[in-house]
């Protein structure tokens, strides 16, 4: 090479292994016998006599490859049928494969499908309608606002919301919802009308849709009921068919209804019924009635004791719930109206209730509230003292009254 650069010298040849030229040695020994063998054998034309100098024998022809049968072995043995490979089906990389075809579904299942799928879209939008509906007359504005204007009835004010919430959930009924609010005079049951009223009407953007109905100024003594049992009829299947054209339901509110003549109760009474059209369904009424006052006066009086106590709220369920079966059997006596009606009984108001209710007409009017003022005004009322706890026998019916005379 150039530069002075010595070449590598060749690497001397190395002698194979011996357990590399036995096995070449054997392969070429096997080679060799099988030439002499072929060499030996005869021709397969050729034509063996048979015994006796019988026709000639062709000769079976031997296989072309090697084996160490004999030749007669191979002549007794029977010829194999060769399988028949079955030719493998090759798809192009490009074409789309199809399968076997499934069986054909029939008509009948297939419009099960459809009618489950909408049957579960009914129950869907039935579900976003029950929202929508109760979102319609916002019923948590209206408990906040009962919470916080009516003082001491807790237990009513949380009942009069559940069933409004029951009811209003759906727009389609059977039958209207009747709420029949008793109890003393005092108790709040016309401030809780006022209330219902002011916020139907907002919330239903329509004042025509809330109907409120005084016995006194409506129905007075002189005046002969069946006159006041049209003009009620009229004005109620106004109010319905207003409601109905604007899918609402409205809100009708009768105060004393201790006073209302016994034709109209049954007026009242068969405007409840089933039979009557899909519109006069979809209602809710409201009566204020004094009537059942002694009940809950003497029920409160009795369980005064019990009530102090904290009692859990299962024996505080169980007593209202004795109250209220009590009125049902005392107001269905009179008329079967009440049989229909879901009972809202108003307890008496304690001192602390009263002085609440000074405390709100004081700032209502124009007057600081103060606490002390309020308190000196509460005591100047009447109430029943009974174990330790002083319930007002007029509760807050005197409260206007008396701030207009500061």
């Amino acid at each position: 090479m150039d530069r002075g650069q010595s070449s590598p010298e060749p690497a001397a040849p190395v002698a194979p292994s011996p357990s590399v030229i036995a096995p070449v040695r054997a392969v070429v020994r096997l080679r060799h016998q099988v030439r002499l063998l072929r060499k030996r054998r005869p021709p397969p034309s050729a034509v063996e006599p048979g015994p006796g100098a019988a026709a000639p024998r062709v000769l079976r022809e031997q296989p072309q490859f090697f084996t160490f049968d004999g030749p007669a072995e191979l002549a007794s043995r029977p010829a194999r049928k060769r399988r028949r490979r079955s030719r493998l089906v090759l798809y192009p990389e490009t074409s789309r494969k199809f399968g076997p075809r499934a069986e054909r579904q029939s008509r009948a299942q297939r419009c099960l499908l459809l009618l489950v799928a909408i049957v579960g879209f009914q129950v869907l939008n039935a579900i976003e309608n029950l929202d929508d509906n109760a979102l319609r007359y916002d019923l948590d504005g209206l408990e906040k606002t009962l919470q916080r204007a009516v003082f001491g009835q807790p237990a009513a004010v949380g009942r009069l919301v559940a069933l409004l919430r029951d009811y209003l959930a759906t727009h389609v009924h059977s039958r209207p919802l009747l709420l029949a609010l008793h109890g003393p005079s005092g108790v709040g049951k016309s401030h809780v009308g006022r209330l219902l009223a002011r916020h139907f009407r907002a919330a239903l953007e329509d004042g025509a849709l809330v109907l409120q109905y005084h016995a006194r100024h409506h129905c007075p003594a002189p005046r002969a009921a069946a006159g006041c049992r049209e003009e009620l009829a009229r004005r109620v299947a106004d109010v319905l068919a207003r409601a109905e054209a604007e899918e609402k339901t409205p809100l009708l509110v009768l105060d004393d209804a201790e006073l209302l003549p016994p034709v109209l109760l049954a007026e009242l009474h068969g405007l409840l019924q089933p039979q009557r059209p899909p519109r006069f369904h979809n209602a809710v009424y409201v009566l204020l009635s004094g009537a059942g006052g002694a009940e809950v006066t003497r029920f409160v009086l009795q369980n005064a004791s019990r009530s102090g106590r904290a009692d859990g709220p299962e024996e505080l369920r169980a007593a209202e719930e004795e109250l209220r079966a009590s009125l049902r059997a005392l107001l269905t006596r009179q008329h079967p109206l009440w049989e229909a009606a879901a009972i809202v009984p108003f307890l008496l108001l304690e001192k602390r209730d009263v002085v609440n209710c000074f405390r709100d007409e004081m700032a209502a009017e124009g007057f600081f509230p103060e606490q002390a003022r309020a308190e000196l005004l509460a005591a100047q009322l009447s109430y029943y003292r009974v174990a330790g706890r002083e319930f007002a026998v007029t509760g807050c019916k005197q409260v206007v009254a008396t701030v207009n005379l500061l």
